[in-house]
């Protein structure tokens, strides 16, 4: 199959869950003897067309000039592009600025639409803005030849507001093995002596609601927050929270160095809940961290009761002040560890994904 992949920044990842996604499954594919194409922005570091066999299609984007406008753009240039590529399959991830050009997309190919979480509840965008992603999402649910839900939740919400079936797929993650306490080193901490955040910096993942629970608590090991600061709110929080037991250490693209953070803190904090199963929970899940999340239908459809949940910053505090069994955490990351063999797993999702891929073209040949 010629399959093309747009609605990410590109690949290798220097960005986020879209990107991670679309570079494993787009290897898999390739692997799997299929012709595939990956859209990359041209901001993009990477500027090579081939990466481990896939092609690196380079669309002009003009974020850095024009700011989310520049999504747009950048979604229209890809779009252009793909109408000319007689793709098979074109796999569009999220729809907040590809679906305003539904009528662009290619009529030949397969449109399968990765419907990501309910990007309008996030109170970052004004309500001018929600609103309009809301239409997006409607556009994308209507002319989308096929939606791929990530959470049951996610699922369940696209037949009950649309009356339309969608595909559940969710992500994947490798479960961490090579664990090296050096990696601490350049952050001056100690093996379970920390506590984590890695996540976005903005209101959905409920970073201040943990922050302020953090320093409510008693106690006196480091919070560590992963995550870029330049925008708005990491610029405000990291102002405004600058104690000396909490430390902004920026993004961090280094697998080997993110993993082995989250592999030995104490206790990682999954404060998202705008939607879907999360690449980074599954992440943490795979690195075999003992979790506290924002209490959502989210989060506990991977969790389950395998974590502790916060709905304010009070429970954060409880959580921090609670002694917990050992024997208790022990067989939570013992579940979570299953999890990521049985359901989420790369292989399972890269096969599923191609399996949905071949039935979809089979039944339009």
């Amino acid at each position: 199959m010629r399959i093309g992949i747009l609605g990410t920044r590109g690949i290798p990842n220097a960005y986020g869950g879209f990107e991670q996604f679309a570079q494993h499954l787009s290897v898999a594919l390739v692997q799997k003897g299929h012709k595939i194409y990956v859209y990359n922005s041209s901001l993009h570091p990477y500027k090579e067309k081939q990466w481990q066999g896939v092609n690196i299609i380079h669309c002009k984007d003009w974020e850095n000039k024009l700011g989310a406008t520049g999504q747009f753009v950048y979604d229209w240039n890809c779009i252009n592009d793909a109408r000319k590529r007689n793709f098979d399959i074109l796999l569009q991830l999220g729809y907040t600025s590809n679906s305003t050009w539904h009528w662009r997309w290619p009529k030949n190919s397969i449109n399968i639409v990765n419907m990501d979480g309910l990007e309008w509840k996030r109170t970052q965008y004004s309500m001018v803005t929600r609103k309009f992603i809301k239409w997006a999402e409607a556009w994308a649910v209507k002319y989308g030849d096929h939606l791929i839900a990530d959470s049951p939740a996610i699922q369940e919400y696209l037949l009950k507001q649309y009356n339309r079936k969608s595909t559940y797929i969710p992500y994947g993650a490798e479960i961490f093995t090579h664990a090296e306490n050096k990696f601490l080193d350049r952050f001056d901490l100690s093996a379970n002596q920390y506590y984590l955040i890695a996540a976005r910096m903005e209101p959905e993942n409920n970073i201040e609601m943990i922050l302020n629970g953090y320093l409510n608590s008693r106690q006196d090991y480091p919070l560590i927050l992963v995550g870029n600061i330049i925008n708005r709110f990491g610029k405000q929080w990291s102002k405004k929270y600058a104690a000396a037991n909490i430390e902004f250490v920026g993004a961090i693209y280094d697998i080997p160095v993110l993993n082995n953070l989250r592999y030995f803190s104490k206790l990682y904090f999954h404060g998202h809940s705008a939607g879907g199963t999360n690449p980074s929970l599954l992440e943490a899940m795979a690195c075999s961290c003992r979790i506290a999340a924002h209490e959502n239908v989210f989060n506990r459809a991977v969790l389950q009761n395998e974590a502790d949940y916060f709905f304010d910053s009070k429970d954060v505090t409880e959580i921090l002040n609670r002694n917990i069994d050992e024997n208790l955490i022990h067989r939570r990351k013992e579940i979570h560890l299953e999890k990521i063999k049985l359901f989420y797993n790369w292989d399972k999702v890269n096969n599923d994904y191609e399996k949905l891929m071949i039935e979809l073209l089979s039944n339009r040949q």
